[in-house]
């Protein structure tokens, strides 16, 4: 590892398919860029099976998609460290990016952290959570097994979430907001073909979760109709619609570009 107070050229903040991508970029553009990702998991790696990253015919695992790219981004000399940020704050000729172990030094910052499982605020998740309430069915379907499963969202993540708890619940419901789904048209249609194990409340959200020690039942409301110079951004932290591992990868490049020229124009 080099010296931790080295003014690296950039310092990208993050573990998933934006950071991993812009690493390999301004690595394979000589500046030697250090990557701090935490312990946490990113939602690349919470996948199970990645069918529209392209290169992949017959689809790849979502950690082993990350894998792959930590070992490229390594191949071109990025440096990558396991620590949680702390904290960002100028410093002289740049920016200094703590951890509780370390602090690092960087003429620019990519940020990017992605996003993380959105919760909802209401009465009941806290108290049971890891009871019942879970932010990852790929990860806990299988404790489903034979019960009846919510699923709230409508987008792509709340599609796969109910695709994976199908195999093992009784039943799935999706619980959305509004009228129409915002997934892909394919993610829709393998739902929505389901209809013996998953059936849809439209126009509704969840108001309360009720139990004892676990997770008894769900209460449900019908809704009535009626930037700082040198830091740079990429994957879902800037992108609160698409949310795809391909636009994280592609916003990591364009991040690494501009971090790239920016260091040039600095010189």
């Amino acid at each position: 590892m080099a010296s931790k107070e080295e003014l690296r050229n950039v310092i990208i903040i993050g573990g998933g398919m934006g950071a991993l991508t812009a690493a390999l970029y301004t690595a394979r553009a000589s500046l030697k860029p250090l990557v701090v990702s935490g312990k946490g998991l990113d939602q690349l790696s919470l996948t199970s099976e990645v069918e529209n990253y392209p290169g992949f015919v017959k689809g790849i695992m979502g950690p082993e998609l990350v894998k792959n790219a930590k070992e490229q981004a390594k191949r071109f000399g990025a440096e990558l460290v396991g620590e949680d940020v702390a904290g960002i704050q100028s410093a002289k000729a740049g920016f200094e990016v703590s951890t509780q172990k370390n602090k690092f030094f960087g003429k620019t910052i990519i940020i990017a952290t992605g996003a993380s499982a959105r919760k909802l605020g209401i009465t009941g998740e806290e108290k049971f959570f890891g009871k019942g309430v879970s932010t990852c069915a790929v990860c806990d379907a299988a404790l489903f097994q034979g019960k009846e499963v919510a699923v709230v969202g409508g987008g792509d993540s709340a599609m796969e979430e109910s695709l994976a708890l199908y195999k093992f619940a009784k039943k799935v419901t999706i619980i959305h907001r509004k009228n129409e789904f915002r997934a892909s048209k394919i993610m829709q249609d393998r739902v929505l073909g389901l209809k013996d194990k998953i059936s849809v409340i439209w126009d509704s959200e969840v108001a309360e979760v009720s139990g004892d020690k676990f997770v008894k039942g769900i209460k449900i409301k019908n809704l009535v109709k009626t930037s700082v110079d040198g830091v740079f951004a990429a994957g879902d932290v800037m992108d609160p619609r698409y949310r795809q591992a391909v636009t994280s990868a592609g916003t990591g490049c364009m991040a690494a570009l501009e971090a790239e020229w920016w260091v040039e124009r600095g010189k």
